[in-house]
């Protein structure tokens, strides 16, 4: 079982920025994949970025050059620097944590979700 608790997320004008931050507790393997979901209301879960604990990053389309995910793996946490926000970057934005050993998902949990709202 592993644990994942979201914090850093509120109301923000539009063009301004945010960091959210997620630890992660529990049975932590030292190889996985973390990383940030949103979910707008009415909309499908989408990816927002992803990092290997190797350093490897992906980033959805329509955040590149203003989100940066980063993790510091001595304290198991994940964080999403959110800059030049925009109203459609509006979501509940979810931390993921993941293990593929082989393609085959053997652990992918997540955290219960901080909102992000931007907003003038």
């Amino acid at each position: 079982q592993v644990q994942l608790v979201e914090s850093g997320g509120g109301l923000v004008q539009p063009g301004g920025s945010l960091r959210l931050s997620c630890a992660a507790s529990g049975n932590i393997f030292s190889i996985n994949v973390m990383g940030w979901y949103r979910q707008a209301p009415g909309k499908e879960r989408e990816l927002v970025a992803t990092m290997t604990s190797g350093g490897s990053t992906n980033y959805a389309d329509s955040v590149k050059g203003r989100f940066t995910i980063s993790r510091d793996n001595a304290k198991n946490t994940v964080y999403l620097e959110m800059n030049s926000l925009k109203p459609e970057d509006t979501a509940v934005y979810y931390c993921n944590y993941r293990r593929v050993v082989i393609n085959w998902v053997k652990d992918d949990y997540w955290g219960q979700g901080t909102q992000v709202t931007v907003s003038s």
